[in-house]
């Protein structure tokens, strides 16, 4: 796996903490009028972490290990709004969340760095994105971690959008 694509997904725990925390308290669990534009899904800043938790463990993790133990796979996509409700991000403690998709990274960090180069090539099919291999997938969970920070950062946004015409 090459050394950019790890760097970016061991220090995306930390970016992750670091934007959840620049939103303004009051704001934790506020939407938009509109989601017009959003790089990621539909969800506020508490929900944009608890859904980062449970693709990793959920998602990427299983994906992951069914790409090495099966034989080309296909692998669905979850419903991620679905486990919103379910999960009832809206009420989740952010601290436990981010520790928990914290010690999941480790985790998943430790299985990529494990595997032998062959088996990047391992073959599977991600509903929604198509053929691909371990290596891909691997780019994939770094481009989703990337499309929640720009998500975190189009909320920013919007939150000092509202707060100066509101000042007005």
């Amino acid at each position: 796996m090459d050394l950019i694509t790890l760097e970016a997904l061991q220090t995306f725990p930390k970016q992750l903490a670091a934007h959840y925390a620049a939103i303004p308290t009051g704001f934790k669990h506020w939407a938009p009028p509109s989601w017009e534009g959003i790089p990621s899904e539909h969800f506020t800043a508490i929900e944009q972490i608890c859904h980062v938790r449970d693709i990793e463990i959920d998602g990427y993790q299983i994906r992951f290990a069914r790409t090495v133990s099966e034989a080309n796979p296909t692998l669905p996509g979850l419903d991620s709004e679905g486990l919103a409700k379910a999960r009832s991000y809206e009420t989740a403690d952010a601290a436990k969340v981010l520790e928990a998709f914290a010690e999941a990274r480790l985790a998943t960090l430790a299985f990529l760095v494990s595997r032998p180069p062959e088996e990047l090539k391992r073959p599977a099919f991600f509903e929604g994105y198509g053929h691909t291999s371990l290596r891909g997938l691997v780019h994939y969970l770094c481009s989703h971690d990337q499309q929640h920070l720009a998500g975190m950062q189009w909320l920013l946004g919007q939150i000092t959008d509202l707060v100066l015409r509101e000042h007005k």
